[in-house]
């Protein structure tokens, strides 16, 4: 009989499911989402920055998105170092079988490459959470991390539960068994993202890492919840719902963007990352222009005007430290 992790399906998890699979697939057939070389990046950007920002990574999101562009960043070497390997790792995102723990382990060596000396490896010693002196959770002895890990992958393979419901199963018994000795955290973030593409390719894009780090300590809260429970149910209600508050901002993002808008703008937009600042003469040169009156009027205005984007001095619109941010 295939192993099946402790949990009770509710009405919540199953409306939820359903808002979710209906919304993904509205978001699929949209024509604002023509644009997914671009749309890919800006995950990439976002959900890199946000998952190991969890971990304490101190890189902001426009030093990841320098590293992404082969640009040289000031900051902790360990810090730059997390950020290349996962870049190796969500530039491949799509071609990582989740359903296989020889993609885990690779993908493990290669996240991890240089920071621990058991990349690519189930831990050996014991590994525990604490609060200064007091242990808050003890994860499951060394020695049976394979099994559990084996039965984990059994039931994600061969259990005919619903895929979303099975990728929050996985993210939370992952969390649980601790399998490795660092890059825990991020690796049960990045495959429930891969279980999830396996529904649909769009999973891919969205970055739910944002939602996760935004409910940080909501994150964290249900984790230990779920522990005390034995069972995952309050981990898998949080997830779903990070999940679909991900779809609905991504829905409403690009039907603001790109609805009644013209080819100009969406080229603009196309080529900006949320949340980082850009002077104009850089804008000017990610649409390939060069002249600034005709850039102002035919590119900035409506945008501004349109609320898709906004200065970060706006008492000063003018001013020669005048930045924008695609909101």
């Amino acid at each position: 009989m295939t192993y099946k992790p402790p949990y009770t399906i509710t009405s919540k998890m199953l409306d939820d499911v359903s808002k979710i699979m209906k919304l993904i697939g509205q978001l699929s057939s949209s024509a604002s989402l023509d644009y997914k070389p671009n749309l890919r990046k800006t995950n990439k950007i976002n959900s890199i920055y946000s998952s190991l920002a969890i971990e304490n990574n101190a890189l902001s999101k426009e030093q990841v998105r320098d590293i992404i562009d082969g640009k040289l960043i000031i900051g902790p070497q360990k810090d730059i170092t997390e950020v290349k390997n996962a870049i190796k790792v969500y530039d491949d995102i799509l071609e990582i079988n989740p359903l296989d723990m020889n993609d885990l382990l690779k993908c493990h060596r290669i996240m991890m490459l240089t920071l621990i000396d058991d990349a690519g490896k189930f831990r050996k010693g014991e590994e525990g959470v604490f609060d200064g002196d007091q242990v808050i959770f003890m994860a499951p002895p060394a020695k049976i991390v394979p099994e559990l890990m084996n039965n984990l992958f059994d039931y994600i393979n061969h259990d005919e539960e619903n895929l979303l419901i099975k990728s929050c199963v996985f993210h939370y018994e992952f969390e649980f068994i601790h399998p490795f000795s660092d890059g825990n955290g991020r690796m049960g973030r990045l495959f429930q993202t891969c279980l999830l593409a396996k529904e649909d390719e769009l999973f891919a894009y969205l970055p739910i890492e944002s939602i996760i780090k935004e409910k940080q300590s909501e994150y964290y809260k249900v984790i230990a919840l779920s522990h005390q429970e034995g069972q995952s149910n309050s981990f898998i209600e949080f997830m779903l719902k990070a999940i679909l508050e991900t779809i609905e901002r991504t829905s409403k993002d690009a039907n603001k963007q790109y609805l009644y808008l013209s080819a100009q703008v969406k080229k603009l937009i196309e080529f900006m990352i949320a949340g980082i600042p850009y002077s104009a003469l850089e804008l000017m040169d990610l649409v390939g222009i060069k002249s600034r009156a005709s850039f102002k009027i035919n590119y900035l205005d409506p945008c501004l005007d349109a609320g898709i984007i906004k200065m970060t001095i706006s008492d000063k619109p003018n001013s020669r430290n005048q930045r924008y941010i695609k909101v």
